[in-house]
């Protein structure tokens, strides 16, 4: 049951100022005043009052007055902290953001989540629709360009995220976009990373002892095996697979520092590169960026896309590096 229906005409107005009455009271660690109350949910002392009395009637709460003039509510002490309401209690807002990530999901993956969030989408809008009184939301306006989105196997996404969240091994052939080779993996799954539109698999990879990282579109013949699956902490796969700049795995070998210029640090101030990142604004405007990295291949790809907005300071082979992806690329307009 999602949420209990209301007999009142201005039904989400009531269901939500149940739903507020209830966090409220959940979240105090002393007696609410009645003025309090009245103020957050935007009601009379008559409409409170018949709401206190159906949280408190009709869906069981655990509601006792306060105070000296018993001018204050709260939960019994011991009974607030178990109960809950009957059912998902959504406001109108959490719904709405819930229909938006979820054409998220749909448009971002065409086909992959989209026939599994169908029923979950329509659930939703029915729930919006009977709250505002029989109005559709125009989720039109909701608008997701994928970008360097790859062409993925259906049946092979579902198979890897089985594996992944009943944590058994899982073996596939594998081709390497790098080098075309085609290989056969044995792999315990640890995780997978949504990355750049993009799906990767983390796992331990029983062939080389070593964690390792697919991209999901290149796994073909998967198959889950009964055996279970090694477990890797968190701490262990964040060391190896997340500790550098972009998908590319391996522990830092160097931090980069990268100048923006003052026009392009008004966009790079404000974006996330990577969670150890660390961003200085220079007197004459500028940005400097330093961030760790094992891999400078992604790393110079995407510094390459502000084109004379950006400048390689250090280490020094990172700069020299970029000066010859620059010389090559200026070679081919020759």
């Amino acid at each position: 049951m999602l949420g209990r229906a209301l007999p009142e005409t201005s039904r989400m107005d009531r269901y939500e100022r149940i739903l507020t009455l209830h966090r409220l009271l959940k979240a105090a660690h002393y007696p609410v005043p009645l003025s309090r109350l009245m103020g957050e949910l935007e009601c009379s002392r008559a409409t409170l009052y018949r709401d206190i009395a159906f949280l408190r009637d009709a869906l069981g709460a655990p509601l006792e007055s306060a105070g000296t003039d018993q001018a204050a509510f709260r939960y019994e002490a011991g009974e607030g902290e178990k109960f809950e309401l009957p059912g998902l209690w959504l406001t109108s807002d959490e719904l709405a953001s819930l229909l938006a990530l979820n054409e998220l999901i749909s448009r971002s993956g065409p086909g992959v989540l989209a026939g599994t969030l169908a029923p979950f989408k329509a659930r939703i809008e029915g729930l919006l629709s009977h709250q505002g009184s029989g109005k559709a939301l125009p989720i039109e306006r909701i608008r997701v360009i994928p970008w360097g989105e790859r062409k993925l196997d259906q049946q092979v996404f579902r198979v890897v995220a089985g594996a992944v969240l009943e944590r058994r091994q899982l073996r596939f052939r594998y081709r390497a976009r790098t080098t075309n080779a085609d290989s056969r993996r044995l792999v315990s799954p640890q995780r997978l990373t949504h990355y750049r539109d993009n799906w990767y698999l983390d796992v331990w990879d029983h062939d080389r002892e070593a964690l390792r990282s697919f991209a999901v579109d290149r796994i073909a013949e998967a198959q889950a095996q009964d055996a279970p699956a090694r477990d890797v902490t968190d701490s262990e796969l964040n060391e190896l697979l997340a500790s550098s700049y972009g998908i590319f795995a391996g522990k830092p070998k160097a931090w980069a520092t990268i100048r923006f210029s003052a026009h392009a640090a008004r966009w790079v101030s404000d974006e996330h590169w990577h969670s150890q990142q660390q961003g200085e604004w220079l007197p004459d405007g500028r940005y400097e960026l330093k961030l760790p990295y094992s891999n400078s291949k992604e790393l110079l790809m995407d510094v390459l896309k502000y084109g004379p907005d950006a400048e390689v300071i250090a280490p020094l082979p990172l700069r020299e590096e970029m000066k010859i992806l620059l010389q090559l690329a200026l070679s081919g307009y020759a």
